[in-house]
C-alpha cells in the first residue's frame, strides 16, 4: 500500500573516455560481437594514441595475459569490458604493455594499458576499441553524451542504474 509513497532514486555513473579519437556507437562496431550487443551495450572508441585509461573508478577483475583486454567493476557493481582494437589477442601481447594487475584499485583516468598504435594498425583487424557494460542487467538506461571526436577523460556515457 505505500510501496509508491517512497520513490526510489536511481544512481548515476559517468563513464569518461578511455582514450582520445573518433566516437563510435557501438552498433558501428566492425565486429559482431560487439555490433550485436552480444558482450554487453557501450560505445567504442578509434584511438588516436596509444595509451587506454580507466574510465571510471573500480578495481580490475580481469586482465588478459595478452594485455589487448581488461575488465573493471565499479563499487556499484558495473562490470566493464574494455578490448583495444578487434582480432588483437592474435597479437599474442606484442606491443602491450599492462600498466595494472588483477586486485588492483584504480581511478578514473588512471593508465591501464599502453600500446603501439602503429603496430595495432599494421596487424589487427581495426583500432577501435570497445567500452561494453558486460553486466547490462544492473542497468536501467544508457545514454551516449559524445559524438564525433572525443578526449581522454571525457564524459563519453551515462549508466542511470537499476
Amino acid at each position: 500500500m505505500f510501496k509508491n509513497w517512497l520513490k526510489k532514486k536511481n544512481k548515476e555513473l559517468t563513464l569518461t573516455a578511455p582514450m582520445s579519437g573518433k566516437g563510435v556507437p557501438i552498433a558501428d562496431v566492425p565486429d559482431p560481437v560487439f555490433s550485436g550487443k552480444m558482450m554487453g551495450d557501450g560505445m567504442a572508441v578509434d584511438p588516436s594514441e596509444g595509451i587506454l585509461t580507466s574510465p571510471v573508478d573500480g578495481e580490475v577483475v580481469q586482465l588478459f595475459h595478452t594485455a589487448h583486454a581488461i575488465g573493471i567493476r565499479t563499487k556499484e557493481g558495473v562490470e566493464l569490458l574494455l578490448h583495444i582494437g578487434l582480432e588483437t589477442v592474435s597479437m599474442e601481447g606484442e606491443g602491450f604493455t599492462a600498466r595494472v594487475a588483477v586486485g588492483d584499485k584504480v581511478k578514473t583516468g588512471q593508465p591501464l594499458i599502453e600500446f603501439d598504435l602503429e603496430k595495432v594498425r599494421e596487424i589487427a583487424a581495426s583500432t577501435v576499441t570497445p567500452v561494453v557494460i558486460t553486466n547490462m542487467d544492473h542497468v536501467e538506461q544508457l545514454e551516449t553524451l559524445v559524438s564525433g571526436e572525443v578526449q581522454s577523460g571525457e564524459p563519453m556515457l551515462k549508466v542511470i542504474l537499476k
